[in-house]
């Protein structure tokens, strides 16, 4: 079971937003299926100004994603962040002076107790680099038990962007998902959607934190694979070892008679590894050059690594 709470706030009575709804819209669209439409996490939404997210409904939701079991509880809250000498706050639509809305320490606590496997928390909000920091009068320190991740828009000190209807980081979170994030099978983990949103900011804008427990990387959402699983997994039939060459010849080449129709098929998996990186023609430009000369090619550094992979059965 995978399952996630998204919530967005526009309506504020103060210093309304006009993105939040629309974020955590997309947001639950892109999680609620993979790639090839099969079913990935089961999504609630809880947006205001369809529901009035007070501090106690979204208390009571917040435990309802954290107290059952389940393999995934993911949480996206998209709205206002703020942060004071105790630590960060989500605001609600309730929010007044001294009680602005939900601790991220509370929310800190019900992950780290929480029955679930794994828990994964994106905070798109101002400040929201508060979570699972040290309060300045807090006795003990903050800490993510293993299996919690946490992926957040800015520093403890920092506001979050909205262009053009939608939160900047949202923008790109969602971006990652639907792809730009995932390796060359398609899965995206929270370190690679956190790698994808950091390279795409400068530093001058909004920095996003990630923190994490976590002793593997939890896939959240499979994408386009660049090669298919089954083609990815002929390299280590025709490398035999990482520091092995394939041989090639002018039987390879397609437009070249005779046609060897396996030469052909290998060769077409071949100029699929080369174009994403996972080898290059040894003495040659182009995979074409190498053929037509009866050049070998080689493994690249990213192509040992799925060979490895792929060797230790993990694709």
């Amino acid at each position: 079971m995978r399952k996630a709470l998204l919530v967005g706030i526009d309506n504020y009575h103060t210093t309304p937003l006009s993105g939040c709804v629309n974020d955590a819209t997309r947001m639950a669209h892109i999680l609620g299926k993979h790639y090839d439409g099969s079913p990935n996490f089961s999504c609630h939404l809880l947006l205001a100004p369809q529901a009035t997210v007070t501090r106690s409904l979204l208390r009571e939701k917040l435990e309802l994603l954290f107290r059952d079991e389940s393999d995934v509880a993911l949480l996206y809250f998209s709205g206002h962040g703020t942060a004071n000498n105790l630590g960060g706050y989500l605001v609600t639509q309730d929010a007044k002076k001294f009680d602005e809305g939900i601790s991220m320490t509370d929310v800190l606590t019900l992950a780290n107790t929480s029955r679930s496997r794994e828990v994964i928390i994106i905070l798109d909000c101002c400040q929201s680099g508060a979570f699972g920091g040290v309060p300045a009068l807090a006795n003990d320190k903050a800490i993510l038990r293993e299996g919690v991740s946490v992926l957040t828009a800015t520093r403890n000190s920092q506001a979050a962007v909205e262009i053009g209807g939608e939160g900047l980081f949202t923008s790109l979170v969602c971006d990652g998902l639907e792809g730009g994030a995932a390796d060359l099978v398609g899965d995206i983990s929270v370190a690679s959607l956190y790698a994808f949103v950091d390279q795409a900011l400068g530093p001058w804008d909004q920095r996003p934190l990630f923190k994490a427990h976590v002793s593997k990387l939890l896939k959240v959402r499979r994408a386009t694979p660049s090669i298919a699983p089954a083609v990815i997994r002929q390299l280590i039939d025709l490398f035999k070892s990482t520091d092995d060459e394939y041989q090639l010849d002018p039987s390879y080449e397609p437009s070249v008679e005779p046609h060897i129709a396996e030469h052909e098929r290998i060769f077409g998996c071949l100029q699929q590894f080369n174009r994403s990186g996972l080898l290059v023609p040894v003495g040659a430009n182009h995979m074409y050059d190498a053929a037509m000369n009866s050049r070998p090619c080689k493994l690249t550094p990213r192509g040992r690594f799925y060979w490895r992979v792929i060797a230790s059965n993990m694709i």
